[in-house]
């Protein structure tokens, strides 16, 4: 996945104008949703990508980054079709709060150099290397619990892409791909490359950050080289960049072990030395990574609390579509209590006690990934697609056939049913709000009669494309449950929603 290297992006005026070259719409996707600009971004550390404009996503409202590959000869294209289009959708599924999200991609065979292009999460945050610049510029030096939580989410994204089937090697892991949001959110991008290398084209030869490319890379390309490329950057966060290199253009190995040696810390600069180690071997994965003394802590009660309360998404104020399920906390009520075995009076914590903000703050946090639970079951990506979906075939123009309708791949996680009798027709409206894996919501509403088969609706919901198909039963049953008895004994009104939450 690829996205913007923002040291080089040329900034706004302040009256958020821009000139008519920078906004003129170049090209637009087949569905037409995603419009290619003018605005160029930077691009200068991601092998493989030959182009990348601004773009903007019309449904969202937000930019994108619109990614090109080309072929130098149609011949190559085709005969590497069926690799690309297994990588692009595999890489299209990939959902993890630390990687970059890769939203669509689609060929275009018929221009004169084929290309593959893929639209990606647009970054406006600076990158890592740039915050360490300004760091080092101002003399301040990087505060441990900052590295260990950065190096945390880091890990957490590897292990992500590590653990697909087959595993996914970003190869491109320096200080310039990865990306800081304002909140403290680490997000890695360019995972693309290695797939790009891989079945589509060849790395350029004159490449920066070489220091971040592991010995063995020309010979065998494994995860473990994503570790070497992520003990480089660590070492770099440590100790504000190497020792006596010139600006990361070439980087001696004597400049490396300097600024290794001057790690003050031993938990860390062990960390490091096993993360860099020259035999490929003697490197542990990105999950054993994350048990090292340095960076494990064990998850306090409260961390355990927000991620579980997260994850009960239908007790989420956002969540909740009918008022009745609003009531006011009581600030006396006690939210946690601790017996002791001794007979002393027990530890009781009440509402009143904790900030509300301060509360508020932490949850957002845990739901953005910024505070991940690695003692426990990782996220894992999802099975890699048997068989390739046909991309899109384009000629860079507006395609006049409508774009198939898309297979929903996200899972239901929390789901509310409710029916109301109409005002002026024998037929009840039946109401479904399903909260999506990726913390969004879908709200569905249809009229119904008894005529209707709640595994019919649920056909229905898949073949449109508004739930995956593995929820079919799930949300069948559930509008099963919810009509029946409504349907045979009448309906006097509004009724209270059930509320189904999914394991």
């Amino acid at each position: 996945m690829t996205e913007a290297d923002q040291e080089n992006h040329p900034p706004k005026t302040d009256s958020g104008d821009e000139s008519e070259d920078e906004s003129e719409v170049l090209e637009e996707s087949p569905c037409g949703r995603w419009q290619k600009r003018r605005e160029e971004v930077e691009q200068r550390d991601v092998p493989g990508i030959d182009n990348a404009f601004l773009a903007m996503d019309t449904e969202e409202g937000v930019e994108v980054v619109w990614n090109e590959v080309q072929f130098s000869e149609k011949r190559d294209f085709k005969a590497q079709q069926d690799k690309i289009r297994r990588v692009f959708d595999n890489l299209i599924q990939l959902d993890h709060p630390n990687i970059i999200k890769f939203h669509k991609y689609w060929t275009d065979s018929k221009s004169e150099k084929p290309r593959v292009i893929f639209i990606t999460e647009y970054m406006s945050s600076g990158s890592l290397k740039q915050f360490l610049k300004k760091t080092k510029k101002n003399n301040k030096p990087f505060p441990l619990k900052a590295w260990k939580r950065w190096c945390t989410q880091i890990l957490s994204a590897l292990s992500y892409l590590h653990s697909c089937d087959p595993p996914i090697i970003h190869g491109n892991l320096t200080c310039d791909t990865i990306f800081i949001q304002h909140n403290g959110l680490i997000k890695i991008g360019s995972v693309a490359p290695d797939a790009i290398h891989t079945h589509v084209k060849t790395y350029r030869e004159d490449l920066k950050n070489m220091h971040c490319i592991s010995p063995e890379y020309g010979r065998s390309v494994t995860v473990f080289v994503d570790i070497y490329s992520f003990g480089m950057c660590a070492l770099e966060m440590a100790a504000l960049g190497i020792h006596g290199s010139d600006n990361g253009n070439h980087v001696t190995d004597e400049a490396i072990q300097k600024t290794l040696q001057s790690i003050e810390i031993p938990l860390q600069k062990d960390f490091l030395s096993k993360c860099i180690h020259p035999d490929p071997t003697k490197r542990p994965t990105a999950r054993e990574l994350l048990f090292h003394p340095v960076l494990f802590e064990v998850h306090t009660l409260k961390l355990l609390a927000a991620h579980t309360f997260v994850k009960n998404s239908s007790i989420l104020p956002e969540n909740i579509a009918d008022e009745s399920h609003l009531s006011k906390m009581d600030p006396n009520q006690i939210i946690v209590e601790i017996v002791r075995k001794d007979g002393r009076e027990p530890v009781q914590v009440k509402y009143s006690s904790i900030p509300a903000l301060e509360i508020e703050k932490f949850l957002e946090d845990v739901k953005n990934g910024i505070h991940p639970l690695t003692a426990f079951a990782m996220p894992r990506p999802p099975p890699s697609r048997p068989r390739a979906i046909t991309p899109e075939l384009t000629e860079s123009v507006k395609s006049e056939t409508p774009e198939p309708i898309d297979i929903e791949t996200r899972m239901v996680t929390n789901m509310t049913c409710s029916v109301k009798k109409g005002e002026d027709t024998p037929n009840v409206q039946l109401t479904i709000t399903l909260r999506m894996d990726d913390k969004m919501n879908r709200q569905l509403q249809c009229d119904i009669s008894q005529d209707d088969n709640s595994m019919v609706l649920a056909e229905e919901l898949v073949h449109y494309g508004f739930i995956n198909e593995l929820d079919r039963d799930k949300v069948a049953h559930m509008i099963e449950e919810n009509i029946h008895g409504n349907l045979v004994n009448g309906i006097g009104g509004s009724q209270s929603p059930i509320v189904t939450p999914v394991a």
